[in-house]
């Protein structure tokens, strides 16, 4: 299966520390080889990149992790194909538009006989069901709102939108807006929120450690989620089977 990260904050702010780790699952640590990507959002605008090269060898994952990129709202993937040929289009995340903004969605699990009708203007480009997921969840959505619903409005919806996905396989998802990280865990997902006062971290895959406290103020508030908890000296919490959770300002709202 795949690798998810997200990253939701109340204030811009880099994600090299955890990103450097995650990266070394994508060929170096676990066997998740068949591409990658990140998404960084920055105000209505949105940083996107891909690659189908493993994580652990790529120079853009290397330019990464060297470039302390700030956003408040952050999804990242490494890609162990299922379903979909090893290609720079069926690379995580997946990126539309609606209502004017962007949003962006990255899956891990794998999808059997998932084939809703699609019938407006969001279409696969690639052939992974995850994709095709995302692109059902944006009609679906755009049908049930006018326009820009709230946070706790769209959290409702996705709840509902999620479980008859889920009946097909199993469907770990992120999705953000640049408003919100909403996570979605069908098997295995983990988060941690840091705040003041910060505390030092260890990452489990590479030898890196970091004095969050010296790169931090004490109004700065992180939520990191992830498929398998990155550092260890953090007091991780595992997500429930079929639980989704919405991550704002740093923190758990719904």
């Amino acid at each position: 299966m795949c690798q998810l990260l997200g990253m939701n904050c109340n204030t811009p702010t880099d994600v090299t520390f955890s990103f450097t780790g995650f990266a070394q699952r994508g060929g170096r640590t676990d066997h998740h080889a068949d591409g990658w990507g990140i998404a960084f959002f920055e105000g209505r605008g949105l940083r996107h990149f891909v690659d189908h090269a493993p994580a652990s060898e790529s120079p853009v994952a290397e330019l990464i992790q060297r470039y302390p990129i700030r956003s408040r709202n952050v999804v990242a993937h490494i890609r162990k194909a299922t379903q979909g040929r090893v290609a720079l289009e069926n690379c995580h995340p997946f990126v539309r538009e609606l209502w004017g903004r962007y949003w962006v969605f990255a899956h891990n699990g794998d999808l059997k006989g998932f084939a809703p009708r699609l019938h407006s203007s969001f279409r696969p480009v690639g052939d992974t069901d995850s994709e095709r997921a995302f692109c059902w969840i944006m009609q679906e959505l755009a049908k049930s709102h006018a326009g820009v619903p709230s946070v706790a409005e769209l959290t409702l919806t996705l709840r509902e939108l999620a479980a008859p996905i889920a009946r097909h396989g199993t469907f770990n998802f992120m999705l953000s807006n640049g408003e919100a990280l909403w996570a979605h865990c069908a098997t295995n997902l983990f988060y941690v929120e840091r705040s003041h006062p910060f505390a030092h971290a260890k990452l489990a895959d590479e030898d890196l450690s970091i004095d969050f406290a010296r790169n931090t103020t004490p109004q700065d508030k992180v939520a990191v989620v992830v498929t398998a908890p990155l550092t260890v000296d953090e007091q991780w919490t595992q997500f429930a089977p079929g639980e989704l959770k919405v991550f704002a300002d740093g923190a758990v709202v719904g």
